[in-house]
């Protein structure tokens, strides 16, 4: 037999049968390996629930079936996907935008491994040598132990004193940190206040719950007594006793002063990872500065004083990585030459992907969804392994065109390889590139989940879907710009890697701040005009969605509809939540039931006493305008939006709302869908339309066509221009080139990214950009209108 016949060759392809996952209606198709296949389709359409939650879900899935049984109880469940057959199946790497963590102690060193290598090298050639790799890692600290050791013998027992020292590279102020926090004492106790009045201001401590009944409990502080009134041992023990074990009510418990017990609860997580009014609480209770004794650097001292060619880890940390591979490569030590090598590949990774303007010791959790994809991806650059299935989510957001380019490059570097390549994506510039398509639709939610096109770039040209009848849309410069009346002033700006940077942005128009990936875009519209006062700021950061939460939940809609329901039926609001008193009591308000099958995957199946309604019928007995609360809950925005107008089911509150979802273009969502069933660009479309309901007169959004399809593109930009001529100033950070050549205003920054960059390199209308230029952006957004 043949090569060209061999039994092995004919498993070319990936092949789905029947996928049901979320929305998808039945589909099949076969998927080319060892090509580069892309997903698109409008936000909503299925890509998402065919690519991640189908094939790489399975993948992710049988590789976990085939640990033993022992291991996989120690391992997250996973359910099969709702598919008939899957065959082809390679192993799967999942490139998506799921933030690295908001761990604190998280930095781009520790999370590629970097800064673990970089750790080696300095025990083995700083000077002076300080000890192992521990000693440079502020993750450990230092421990002194000394005691007496009793060995037992046959003759009899032998005791020896013994003390160790193990040498940790944590700074031991701020415990790695890098910051201290100061507190504003007067924002958590209002001292004219007793503790059963209320005097703790911190979310959380209501004056009739447990945390504060423990306070009360204790014996340490009178309840009773005004906080100013407290003796000094008392306001002490009030505020920073040690932890001590007390009993309340017959039960041990253990008290610990209000500061510390703060400092744990809050103040040790990252600010990113709190819900909104924790975060908010904090930002007015405390102050973030660089922890003095390190200067920020996490490390302790002797840790910063071993040197190697002159630098300790910290300064190299500190230092932007392309600036790191010349100090590198002038280490001239054959002991370690393996060791350098292979840090100079993956920073070189951090280059070739863009990303040589970030520093090691960058806390992980401030990277935008875009630059933690890329970060992963660097693992797996110079990897050895092929024949494996990469999965990526939008790989392109964040990146300005100049950008994309080396991201294609990338992704057509990894194909190359040997390696089945999955992209879902929206932009057109990686689109082209494919050797695949597959478009789904033909819109959103119910009405989308079927396969719209499989084939080629110029068959889905020429296929008149609306992915392929928008594919060449290209927006025109405006004919005329509005004027501003008045601007934002902005002064000596300087963080992160601004110059000192002077700016006006013009009030009553549209603004887009753009420039390179790094350039210090969002430095400049954050740190100095998102913390004003007026200013509403929609960023990047994700909703964390369950399966209890959904859009009516998350907008603060089902109040006051549990509301209407309960003064139409004179009965209790709290019947009318399935989180509540309202809840089916077989299935506890989660429509399903879950049977753990202990090292096999958990079983979800629809509850049979509710039927997945998720309430009691008894609730369901109770209606507002012919309809049941799950009834209403099942409504698509559209539809809620008729039926909340109308007159026997009127509720203006509840119908506001829905129009901002339908306005930013979430019609076809369900009210009671679960959150953890959108894509990433609905859930930031849902975040938008909650946060337009805020009063202020600035509205500042970053990179708001995340996950958008070319058809809603347009749509954006309309609702743009309708908060612009309702009087609001809106301020854009954004590459898509619609957006910019939409706009009155263009802030660019540049030229290039990290220290290359932080410069105003032009500011005007968009069609000055185009004739002048003068930028990277100014060349490709030329070359998008056809200047």
């Amino acid at each position: 037999m043949s090569d060209a016949t061999h039994p092995a060759d004919r498993h070319d392809r990936i092949r789905v049968l029947g996928a049901c996952e979320n929305n998808l209606k039945d589909v099949s198709l076969d998927i080319p390996k060892r090509r580069l296949t892309v997903f698109t389709g409008v936000s909503g359409s299925g890509k998402s629930s065919l690519v991640f939650g189908t094939i790489a879900a399975e993948s992710k899935r049988m590789i976990d079936e085939t640990y033993p049984a022992f291991v996989q109880g120690f391992m997250p469940s996973l359910a099969r996907p709702e598919v008939d057959r899957l065959e082809g199946l390679t192993t799967a790497i999942i490139v998506d935008q799921e933030r690295l963590g908001a761990n604190p102690r998280s930095t781009v060193g520790t999370a590629t491994d970097v800064h673990a290598m970089l750790r080696i090298l300095f025990s083995r050639m700083g000077e002076p040598a300080i000890g192992s790799p521990n000693a440079f890692s502020f993750n450990v600290p230092s421990v002194q132990v000394s005691g007496t050791m009793t060995i037992e013998r046959g003759d009899g027992s032998e005791s020896i004193e013994r003390s160790e020292t193990m040498l940790g590279g944590m700074c031991p102020r701020c415990q790695g940190l890098g910051r201290i926090d100061d507190i504003d004492l007067s924002e958590l106790v209002d001292d004219s206040k007793t503790l059963l009045e209320g005097a703790i201001r911190v979310p959380g401590y209501t004056a009739d719950g447990w945390l504060v009944k423990i306070f009360v409990a204790s014996g340490f502080v009178p309840g009773d007594v005004p906080i100013r009134d407290l003796t000094e041992q008392q306001r002490q023990d009030f505020l920073y006793k040690e932890p001590t074990k007390v009993k309340v009510e017959s039960m041990t418990m253990t008290y610990e002063g209000l500061v510390p017990k703060i400092q744990k609860s809050m103040l040790s997580k990252d600010a990113d990872a709190m819900q909104p009014h924790i975060r908010a609480f904090v930002d007015r209770a405390v102050t973030f500065q660089p922890c003095p004794d390190c200067d920020g650097t996490r490390l302790s001292a002797p840790a910063r004083s071993s040197l190697v060619a002159g630098r300790s880890i910290a300064d190299v940390c500190r230092m932007q990585i392309s600036d790191i591979l010349p100090w590198l490569r002038g280490i001239d030590a054959p002991a370690v030459a393996p060791l350098v090598e292979a840090l100079a590949e993956t920073l070189d990774s951090f280059v070739a992907i863009g990303l040589g303007y970030l520093s090691l010791d960058r806390s992980s959790g401030t990277l935008s969804g875009g630059e933690a994809q890329r970060t992963k991806l660097i693992r797996h650059l110079g990897s050895a392994l092929t024949d494996v299935t990469y999965v990526f989510d939008e790989p392109t957001i964040g990146l300005h065109p100049h950008d994309i380019q080396r991201m294609n490059d990338l992704l057509l570097q990894l194909r190359d390889k040997g390696n089945t390549v999955l992209v879902v994506e929206h932009k057109p510039e990686t689109i082209a590139i494919a050797d695949h398509v597959v478009d789904l639709g033909p819109r959103a939610g119910s009405d989308g989940g079927t396969i719209q096109f499989e084939g080629t770039v110029e068959g889905l040209r020429a296929s008149g879907t609306l992915t392929g009848t928008h594919l060449d849309d290209r927006a025109a410069l405006k004919d005329a710009v509005r004027s501003g009346s008045g601007a934002i002033e902005v002064r000596g700006a300087t963080a992160n890697n601004l110059e000192g940077v002077d700016v006006d942005v013009p009030l009553g128009v549209l603004t887009v701040v753009t420039g390179v990936a790094g350039s210090g875009k969002s430095s400049l519209v954050h740190g100095s005009i998102g913390t004003r006062d007026g200013v509403v700021t929609i960023d990047q950061t994700s909703i964390r969605g369950s399966r209890r939460s959904n859009p009516a939940t998350y907008t603060g809609l089902l109040e006051p509809v549990r509301k209407a329901f309960a003064k139409a039926n004179g009965v209790k609001p709290a019947l009318f939540s399935a989180n509540s008193e309202g809840a089916c009591p077989t299935c506890k308000g989660a429509g399903l039931i879950f049977t753990d099958l202990g090292p096999m995957s958990t079983v979800s199946t629809t509850c049979e006493d509710c039927g997945g309604k998720r309430f009691m019928s008894s609730v369901l007995e109770y209606t507002l305008g012919d309809l049941d609360i799950s009834e209403v809950l099942g409504l698509s925005v559209a539809e809620a939006r008729e039926y909340f107008a109308a007159s026997a089911s009127k509720v203006p509150a509840a119908l506001s709302i829905v129009e901002r979802l339908a306005d930013v273009g979430l019609g076809y969502i369900k009210l009671g869908q679960p959150l953890n069933t959108l894509s990433g660009g609905e859930r930031q479309r849902l975040k938008l339309a909650v946060q337009m309901a805020e009063e202020g007169g600035v509205y500042v959004l970053d990179e708001p066509t995340t996950g958008l399809h070319l058809a809603d593109v347009q749509h954006l930009l309309g609702l743009l221009d309708r908060l612009v001529d309702s009087g609001k100033t809106v301020i854009v950070i954004e590459h898509h080139q619609a957006v910019m050549a939409h706009a009155d205003w263009i802030v660019d920054l540049g030229p290039g990214a990290g220290h290359d960059g932080g410069r105003i390199v032009f500011e005007g209308t968009p069609a000055d950009l185009v004739a002048a230029r003068s930028t990277l952006t100014g060349q490709h957004l030329a070359e998008y209108v056809g200047a």
